[in-house]
């Protein structure tokens, strides 16, 4: 997705070689137009698919699992970081390490939501080392779904979250694939004629 790669070089901060911040425009401040032409990227992709259901994981998810939902015309549920006190009913659950925050948590979701009738496309914003992505996944196996895919917004590829997904045998397409980075250079890997970019630093 062009559009996407230019905003990443534009305004994307490349702090260090595995760390990308896209707070500007995707998941801090949103660009409303850019994320409804993510969910129409990720109907182009997975359209064809019989979807019932998008699943993703709070919070930095929950604009393109909507913008995909409006797109594909299905619900989309998030998965919850912390069990509130109104979720009181069976819920699934499964442990997830977040990088960026260096720290576990369960997500759960309400099983009210999901079950063994439903079609779940996984929609996320990053996938790097896969940790929530493959938490979401187990999730999806434990209530009996079907699950059809994942669409990832920014991928990096140099990390392993990729492998862990196609091991299982899940299909993954990401918008932009990030090859490497370092400060101030990105490289896609569909564009890796290109010479260093400018990536906002």
């Amino acid at each position: 997705m062009r559009v996407l790669e230019e905003r990443i070089r534009e305004e994307g901060l490349i702090l260090s070689e595995t760390v990308l911040k896209v707070d500007s425009f995707l998941n801090h401040q949103v660009d409303t137009e850019l994320a409804l032409q993510i969910g129409q990227e990720f109907k182009t992709v997975f359209g064809h698919l019989p979807v019932t259901k998008i699943l993703t994981v709070e919070a930095s998810g929950i604009q393109f699992a909507m913008a995909a939902g409006i797109a594909l015309g299905v619900p989309f549920i998030y998965a919850k970081k912390k069990k509130a006190v109104t979720l009181s009913e069976g819920v699934y659950s499964a442990p997830v390490h977040s990088f960026t925050r260096q720290e576990d948590y369960l997500i759960s979701i309400s099983q009210k939501y999901l079950g063994p009738e439903d079609k779940v496309l996984i929609v996320d914003d990053f996938l790097a080392t896969g940790a929530a992505l493959v938490g979401l996944v187990d999730i999806v196996m434990e209530s009996g779904a079907q699950l059809l895919g994942v669409g990832c917004v920014i991928e990096k590829s140099f990390q392993e979250g990729r492998s862990l997904l196609e091991k299982r045998g899940i299909p993954v397409h990401a918008l932009a694939r990030i090859s490497s980075m370092a400060p101030g250079e990105v490289h896609f890997i569909a564009n890796e004629e290109q010479i260093k970019e400018s990536a906002g630093c």
